[in-house]
């Protein structure tokens, strides 16, 4: 016996008034919310139209112009769930953070937590508080179990207040933990001190995300010298075969003239400054950062916003007598008397 159900069309609905649903697949990066943006530059493939709806309930995308459905069954990797603050979301949510290099154990282990409470917030009694004061210390020490997962975990404490007071933002964190989990991976880190290596290691990931941090800074930060620090960091970039560019000078423009309050017509200016300077092969076996000190120098003196040797010298951690020689020589390059 058939299962199959006929169904007729009346006459009525088949003329051209009615336009039949058309569906074809379109492979497009859709985001399952609100409209996609018209910038794109995929197109309908029939009428050419760059506004696209997402329609949540039917789980399509379709062309506003011609209603064409260009992608269907669409997956929804959001919650089942909805929260109307953030104590709703902390509560229905059935997920951790997600898995982090800055911590020992990525984030992935269970924390019993100090309060002596249980799930439902009641208080615990206090016959059984010992009893949960050393599940805690067992869970302490089953999460640092080995002396190398003990110095990591201290490494990565370090690591995490030295990128504090640097101010880089967490991305560079995760970078810097990355490489300082190669570099113990391969256990080329044996005979040197922990803080060197993390420092050479934070300033391996400002140079590779491009984040200008001077050694002078990373020096004062940690307290380490800056011997050392180059001298660990020009280790691991050999070891683990990280290849480097040379720091630009515009990279600190930005950061200096924040500092120093300027516009940002004397920041464009100094960087015209620069470009100008290296364009001319000057700038070979000098300080980035005392480049970018100079152009700031002349840019504020240009502009009339002006700041002098010293002000620029506390901010870049330059001298003045360096000041002083990149600005004799930028002037002689671009010819300006100032």
């Amino acid at each position: 016996m058939s299962n199959t159900i006929g169904i007729s069309i009346p006459e009525s609905l088949k003329g051209d008034d009615i336009i039949p649903t058309k569906t074809r697949q379109f492979n497009r990066p859709y985001r399952q919310h609100g409209l996609v943006n018209e910038n794109e530059t995929n197109k309908c493939p029939d009428c050419g139209s760059t506004s696209f709806t997402v329609d949540s309930a039917r789980a399509e995308v379709i062309c506003d112009r011609c209603g064409l459905v260009l992608d269907e069954s669409l997956i929804d990797n959001g919650p089942e769930w909805r929260a109307f603050d953030h104590e709703q979301q902390n509560k229905r949510a059935r997920t951790g953070a997600p898995s982090t290099f800055a911590i020992s154990d990525k984030g992935l282990s269970t924390t019993i937590g100090s309060r002596n409470v249980d799930s439902k917030g009641r208080s615990i009694p206090e016959r059984n508080r010992a009893q949960l004061y050393r599940i805690r210390e067992w869970n302490k020490r089953i999460r640092v179990s080995s002396a190398a997962e003990r110095n990591l975990a201290i490494a990565l404490s370090e690591m995490d207040r030295l990128s504090s007071r640097l101010g880089i933002p967490r991305s560079v964190r995760e970078d810097s933990a990355y490489i300082y989990r190669n570099a113990a991976k391969r256990n080329i880190i044996r005979g040197r001190s922990i803080d060197g290596v993390v420092a050479a290691s934070v300033y391996t990931a400002c140079r590779v995300c491009g984040i200008p941090r001077t050694l002078d800074e990373v020096s004062e930060a940690s307290n380490i010298s800056k011997k050392r620090i180059g001298k660990n960091y020009r280790f691991l970039a050999k070891e683990l075969g990280i290849k480097l560019k040379p720091t630009s000078p515009t990279d600190y423009i930005s950061r200096f003239a924040s500092k120093l309050n300027l516009s940002g017509e004397v920041q464009a200016k100094a960087i015209e400054i620069i470009n100008q300077f290296i364009g001319s092969g000057l700038s070979s076996g000098k300080g980035p950062s005392s480049i970018a000190a100079a152009a700031l120098y002349i840019a504020s003196i240009l502009s009339g916003d002006r700041r002098t040797q010293s002000e620029i010298a506390q901010i870049s951690g330059v001298t003045e007598v360096t000041i002083r020689n990149r600005y004799k020589e930028l002037s002689e390059q671009l010819d300006s008397v100032i």
